[in-house]
């Protein structure tokens, strides 16, 4: 195995590479859960429905980037917004 970690002319190259990628938009999702619904359930929601999720209160949310799953954090409120505190990253041979 050739490893080019620390070459200076790999780094160089790396570093580039990046600086041309840094300012590519990407789509960032939070989702807080999933469940599984028939149509005529889906058609007889309401403003007061309530739908489950498969997930519990205490539960992280993932945060996927352009579909692929990237970490998981959670719900904290910034002024009058939400947002989402980073709590965990996953490995790239984790994603999916």
């Amino acid at each position: 195995m050739n490893d080019m970690t620390g070459h200076p002319a790999m780094d160089a190259a790396l570093a580039a590479n990046f600086r041309l990628l840094q300012d590519v938009g990407v789509k960032l999702t939070v989702e807080i859960g999933s469940t599984q619904l028939t149509l005529r359930e889906l058609l007889a929601l309401g403003e007061d429905s309530v739908i489950e999720l498969d997930r519990q209160a205490n539960e992280l949310l993932d945060v996927f980037v352009n579909g692929t799953l990237m970490g998981r954090g959670e719900v904290v409120t910034v002024g009058e917004r939400f947002g989402v505190k980073m709590t965990e990253l996953v490995s790239p041979d984790k994603r999916n």
